[in-house]
């Protein structure tokens, strides 16, 4: 027979939230510094291209 599942709580649901979060403002962030850094000149990545 189902049984439903229980609920899961909110502390919980909106500590892995914020954890996502945070990780994908670090990444934000370094994808920011990189072009930054492409743009400035001082970039030294493989396939980079001066504009």
């Amino acid at each position: 027979m189902a049984v439903p599942k229980k609920r899961l709580s909110k502390s919980k649901t909106n500590s892995r939230k914020s954890q996502w979060k945070h990780k994908a403002v670090i990444e934000s962030n370094k994808a920011l510094s990189l072009a930054k850094s492409i743009l400035s000149g001082k970039a030294r990545v493989v396939n980079c291209k001066k504009i």
